[in-house]
């Protein structure tokens, strides 16, 4: 338990924001993990109905229209976006929690931090997820530096980044795959299972699933003994993936997305969070993504980075640890291939997927590739790790946190 003998340690006030329903569910199992460590803790902020149902009261719950992709739908919800980011910050400045705790969604959340701090917010700046700044605009951790007060980073060659510009840093191991643990299965693969994942979001869907269904079409014409099934994100969608596949032999499942991923023989998974889900279930996949045009040629001058999915980005980092966090790594051999907007065609898939379908030693050297890369990233205890870490911050001094 925390040390509570202090009037404000009896009842700290933590102000979380996330915007997107990855943020919901690694920032609810912090809390979860806090209100184990500091019963009377309090929750307050905006994020998505794991992070309420835990907060209760006033807490916003604005997921379904914070979590939007790239920069013509930001430009699209100018609007929205300005209004709460206002209440946000004028209810933060009334209420005077101790700590905000920024969840990923760096580009509210660091306009945030930076309106707080011009605002004379006095209570500390806690970043929980660090932004992927490594890819996209390194020159901007000095300035986190003078902004916040402790980042908490989820993979390990983040912090050396960090630690650099004086930011002080925490690597506590990846949340995401602790949860995972609990859903293993000692199933064996299912023969010619190909499993399709096509991302979360309406957008990236709609992009994205039509490439896949083409891809199944040409590979069930090629070999027709083959299954497909699709993952879809939530019931919402899966009338919409019906409507996509059309004639395509693919079923469509909603709410088995990890089931599959451990029954299928081969992956083909949209770029994101569950990329390092297949990773962990040791799922032989390629990357695919596809986003809008005015945000892809944007991101193409901006980001810094030579692969994007993270299982290919930590084998990067590997070969070429971070010691200059000024300098890009090289490129490192890709562990997934990745097949990104134009290259993104239903023959590349289906040419990778028969490769791996047809090379059952490849599928095995690629799958036990994934799961070491995952056993670096210490999933065990990293949700109480981030807890205990967000605590000691508000009983520290300000420039010790």
């Amino acid at each position: 338990m925390i040390n509570t003998d202090s009037p404000r340690a009896a009842a700290p006030t933590f102000w979380f924001v996330a915007g997107e329903a990855s943020g919901d569910a690694r920032a609810a199992e912090v809390m979860r993990a806090m209100r184990e460590l500091c019963p009377d803790v309090v929750f307050m902020g905006s994020g998505g109905p794991k992070m309420h149902s835990l907060a209760g009261g006033a807490f916003d719950d604005w997921i379904a229209r914070a979590a939007v992709l790239g920069l013509w739908d930001v430009l699209k919800n100018y609007a929205y976006f300005r209004g709460k980011f206002d209440a946000m910050l004028r209810s933060i400045i009334r209420e005077k929690p101790d700590a905000v705790v920024l969840v990923d969604y760096p580009g509210f959340n660091l306009r945030m931090a930076r309106a707080l701090r011009s605002q004379g917010y006095h209570g500390k700046i806690l970043y929980y997820i660090s932004p992927q700044v490594w890819a996209w605009n390194r020159g901007r951790i000095p300035k986190m530096a003078k902004l916040l007060d402790l980042m908490i980073c989820v993979f390990p060659f983040e912090a050396a980044m960090y630690e650099a510009s004086g930011l002080h840093t925490i690597f506590v191991g990846h949340p995401l795959l602790e949860a995972l643990r609990n859903e293993t299965s000692p199933l064996p693969r299912e023969d010619g299972l190909v499993g399709l994942f096509p991302g979360s979001r309406e957008r990236e869907v709609r992009r994205i699933f039509p490439v896949m269904v083409e891809a199944a079409r040409g590979l069930s014409q090629q070999m027709p003994h083959l299954r497909f099934e699709a993952a879809a994100a939530s019931q919402s969608h899966v009338p919409r993936l019906r409507a996509m596949a059309g004639d395509a032999p693919i079923t469509i499942t909603t709410g088995r997305a990890h089931d599959l991923m451990q029954r299928a023989t081969v992956g083909v998974v949209c770029s994101g969070t569950a990329t390092l889900e297949a990773a962990f279930f040791g799922l032989p996949y390629c990357l695919v993504y596809k986003i809008a045009w005015l945000t892809f040629e944007v991101g193409r001058h901006v980001v810094d980075l030579k692969c994007l999915g993270i299982i290919n980005v930590l084998e990067n980092y590997r070969v070429n640890p971070p010691s200059d966090p000024r300098r890009p790594a090289s490129e490192a051999p890709r562990v997934v291939k990745e097949f990104i907007q134009r290259g993104a065609t239903p023959e590349a898939i289906s040419a990778e997927v028969s490769r791996l379908l047809a090379d059952a030693q490849s599928r095995a050297a690629l799958a036990t590739r994934l799961q070491a890369l995952v056993s670096d990233l210490h999933a065990e205890g990293a949700s109480h790790r981030a807890a205990a870490a967000l605590l000691r911050s508000v009983h520290s001094p300000k420039d010790s946190a």
